[in-house]
């Protein structure tokens, strides 16, 4: 009977899967059809970005934000940065649209492509039509991107948080000398950082020095910027900044860094204002995705194509979802340096590095495709150690004053738990070998002197390596790389001063340098690589991934974020050009 019983389930539980996949495809087909449906504007129409909760990234396709975040499963709504720009410049040349009505306080995004988003906005300014922002709550990224509005209006409840930047490091030196793990480490460089949360409890004044002297630089770049769209004098807001002198709703409306305390209601009752509707009727409004399906015919028939390649994330070897796989990456470049419609490759990178071997792999391709058509790199929120390493086979370099870059060093790093093994594991180990250095590098023991020397030379070369791609890429002597490499991070402004970037400016900025260097001014398009998946693949991709990660959970219990590190370790395996550490800005 439970035999029977078991398979009774198993039938209607195929049957309900049956059912359920029947109606979520057709429901996908129905999504597919409509969105070839022309779209029109209606007249004094606002284009609504409602950017609350969300990160920003490079790219996703043309999907609606809320389809783009796949937040079905608790993930992080995500938003394309190029996908908001191309709204914005649409809104902007469209008659119909009369404003955009902007909703980012709690909008996330690195330094440089906020910056992109808000230069875009800037310019949609210019066109006379208005931007109007509300938030219940701002933070500091949110408030930078929203003061670039006509008004700015906050909750009479909310919060405004406007007291500079920060970066926090967490150190596990504790964490190992409580498991008896002994890491050792190998680097070239006294910046680069990157390995002192497994050696030390604090930052050394190397990493402080540098942390700081960049962060400086970044928001004093925003205050800047937030001063002349407000209206306010620099001084003021940079006093206003370092105080934190917005402690209640009052005082932003006092230092004159919002316009009002109104509730969202009243915020959209001078939308109605502003476009003389009565106070009843209902407010025109579109969405990014509707908006990027209007026709649009400039630049599309020309065959003279500029690659922008998008690189985002850790680089590693071989082929992995939402990071730089070197196979993936180089074969993208490859083909645009075969396909003869490409005229000019731009590589959009946002990467803090990862594997030396990987990106020695990808500069490869870059300086192949460099030897027959302009390669131009623009440097996205950050491009260091290996992102650097790509960018530095480049024609030119663009990079946003606030972009992070530099950290031209190397590091490697093992550990050796035989404490933890044998001490509170009860575990030993023993070994036969054929040779002196047969168990190189093994984990279970002390590395003897031959293998720290050894090693250290793997490590010495690569940095070498690594100084003669820049030196060579960037027409300098390699003393000269030297004095402004050693693992220092540097802002995109000071990379600049130290001859680490050609221009400061933004994607559009580089493609146009593309497009220069091809002689193709007048007659071209951007097309961007790897394609992107559509919403529905990606759907099932998370879902996959969401079962896997349960399944995980369940197997290993609280364990599980521990296990996802390791296998996080694992992918760096050998030497690394990476970050200091995973930079985060606050």
């Amino acid at each position: 009977m439970r035999f029977l019983g078991n398979v009774l389930a198993v039938i209607v539980g195929l049957l309900v899967f049956s059912v359920i996949s029947f109606f979520l495809f057709a429901g996908l087909i129905a999504i597919i059809s409509s969105s070839e449906d022309e779209v029109k504007v209606k007249e004094n129409t606002v284009l609504v970005l409602d950017l609350e909760g969300r990160v920003m990234v490079e790219r996703t396709n043309d999907d609606d934000p809320s389809f783009s975040s796949l937040s079905l499963f608790g993930g992080v709504p995500t938003v394309g940065l190029t996908s908001l720009k191309r709204a914005i410049e649409i809104a902007k040349e469209n008659d119909n649209v009369k404003g955009i009505y902007l909703k980012a306080g709690t909008f996330t995004a690195g330094q440089a492509n906020m910056k992109e988003l808000r230069d875009k906005l800037l310019e949609f300014k210019e066109s006379g039509k208005f931007i109007l922002s509300y938030g219940e709550f701002y933070s500091e990224n949110g408030y930078y991107l929203s003061s670039v509005s006509d008004e700015v209006y906050l909750n009479p409840a909310g919060l405004l948080e406007y007291n500079g930047f920060a970066s926090e490091i967490i150190f596990f030196t504790g964490l190992f000398k409580k498991l008896e793990i002994k890491p050792e480490v190998f680097r070239v460089g006294d910046f680069k950082s990157a390995v002192e949360p497994f050696l030390l409890e604090e930052m050394s004044e190397e990493n402080r020095l540098q942390t700081e002297s960049f962060l400086k630089d970044l928001n004093n770049l925003a205050i800047n910027e937030v001063a002349q769209s407000r209206g306010v004098d620099p001084e003021t807001v940079r006093d206003i900044n370092s105080k934190m002198l917005i402690r209640k709703v009052a005082d932003a409306v006092e230092l004159n860094m919002i316009d009002g305390l109104f509730y969202e209601d009243q915020v959209l009752d001078l939308i109605r204002q502003k476009l003389g509707l009565e106070e009843d009727d209902k407010i025109p409004t579109i969405n990014v995705t509707k908006i990027n399906k209007v026709s649009q015919s400039k630049g599309k028939s020309s065959k003279n194509r500029i690659a922008v390649i998008v690189a985002e994330g850790e680089i590693v070897s071989g082929e992995m979802d939402g990071m730089i796989g070197s196979e993936k990456f180089a074969k993208e470049i490859n083909k645009a340096r075969k396909n003869k419609d490409i005229k000019a490759i731009v590589l959009r990178i946002n990467s803090p590095g990862g594997s030396a071997l990987a990106s020695e792999v990808l500069w490869r391709e870059i300086d192949r495709a460099k030897k027959e058509k302009p390669v131009i790199a623009s440097m996205g929120d950050v491009a260091a150690s290996g992102g650097y390493y790509m960018a530095a086979a480049a024609d030119t370099i663009v990079a946003q004053p606030n972009t992070i870059t530099g950290s031209i060093g190397i590091f490697a790093l093992w550990f050796n738990a035989e404490g933890l093994l044998k001490n509170k594991l009860g575990i030993t180990t023993d070994v036969a070998k054929t040779g002196e250095l047969s168990d190189f590098l093994s984990p279970t023991r002390s590395l003897s002197d031959t293998e720290r020397s050894i090693f250290q030379g793997y490590v010495d070369d690569g940095y070498e390596l690594f100084i003669d791609r820049v030196a060579t890429g960037r027409n300098r002597s390699a003393d000269e790389i030297k004095a402004v490499a050693s693992g220092r991070v540097w802002s995109g402004n000071q990379a600049l001063e130290n001859g680490l970037v050609d221009i400061l400016g933004n994607l559009e900025d580089a493609i146009k340098v593309a497009a220069s260097k091809a002689d193709i001014e007048d007659d071209y398009r951007a097309v961007y690589y790897p394609q992107v998946k559509p919403w529905f693949e990606r759907f099932f991709s998370q879902f996959t991934n969401e079962v896997h990660t349960r399944a995980k959970i369940k197997q290993l219990g609280p364990l599980a974020p521990y296990a996802s590190e390791l296998e996080k370790l694992k992918r760096m395996e050998g030497l690394m050009l990476r970050m200091p550490y995973d930079m985060n800005i606050k």
